[in-house]
């Protein structure tokens, strides 16, 4: 922060010749007379922004918030030193709050991510984040039985989502069942079930549908070429200002 706005020397002006310029000023005054071109983040970047922490990798996976996560790109690094951090040991592991079907581990020896996955994902399909994880955790401690298996966490908030997409009982009188808080947490659960960035692609490219992968007859399912946008280059344009 203190490099990015301490005037340099080599950092000038057309319009002000005699003023050092900091390296945010410059960057305002290119954007301001030649604008910016958006460029959306890739998957990787998405990753990049999301909360991390740093874990051991085990013979039968990561655990992270009483759940269990694996990955056969692993293998290599069971029991193995990352050999970054504090202390060397832990992995660069970053997850979604509002996903909680996998997790990317950041591969310090040849670059790039593992994506590991959750290992009840196929008994406990349905979308959820941590909230919905957390509060089926609290209501099993509240009925005393704390400590619960992973499985059981995973059937009880799959049970808590589903009574929630039930609606209102037909019955008059009858108790749902649901409290303010079980409603409040699947409302936000449905709300953030669909993942708003783009995923890495998987490791082995999955093979389209037979309908996509066939010719299209005719000009029917012709797209259009796509135009690439150039992208802003400071220095190219602070010349033209010459």
């Amino acid at each position: 922060m203190i490099w990015q706005n301490r005037p340099h020397d080599g950092l000038r002006d057309p319009l002000m010749p005699g003023k050092a310029l900091s390296p945010n000023e410059k960057y305002a005054a290119l954007v301001a007379a030649a604008g910016h071109v958006l460029v959306a983040l890739t998957s990787e970047e998405y990753i990049e922004l999301l909360p991390r922490c740093r874990r051991t990798i085990n013979s039968y996976g990561i655990r992270l918030g009483h759940r269990t996560y694996d990955s056969v790109e692993l293998t290599p690094f069971r029991r193995q030193p990352s050999g970054t951090g504090t202390d060397g040991k832990g992995w660069e592991v970053h997850y979604d709050p509002y996903d909680i079907s996998r997790i990317w581990v950041r591969n310090h020896r040849e670059d790039g991510w593992i994506t590991a996955i959750w290992r009840h994902l196929r008994t406990a399909p349905m979308p959820m984040g941590e909230l919905a994880w957390d509060h089926a955790r609290r209501v099993l401690a509240e009925r005393g039985a704390d400590p619960v298996t992973e499985g059981e966490i995973a059937q009880a908030a799959v049970a808590l989502l589903d009574r929630a997409a039930d609606g209102p009982q037909s019955t008059a009188g009858k108790p749902s069942g649901r409290t303010r808080k079980d409603r409040k947490v699947a409302a936000r659960t449905r709300s953030t079930s669909v993942p708003s960035w783009p995923r890495p692609t998987p490791a082995e490219p999955v093979e389209p549908p037979p309908s996509v992968a066939e010719e299209p007859d005719g000009d029917e399912g012709v797209l259009a070429d796509v135009v690439p946008l150039g992208i802003f280059d400071a220095r190219k344009e602070a010349e033209k200002w010459w």
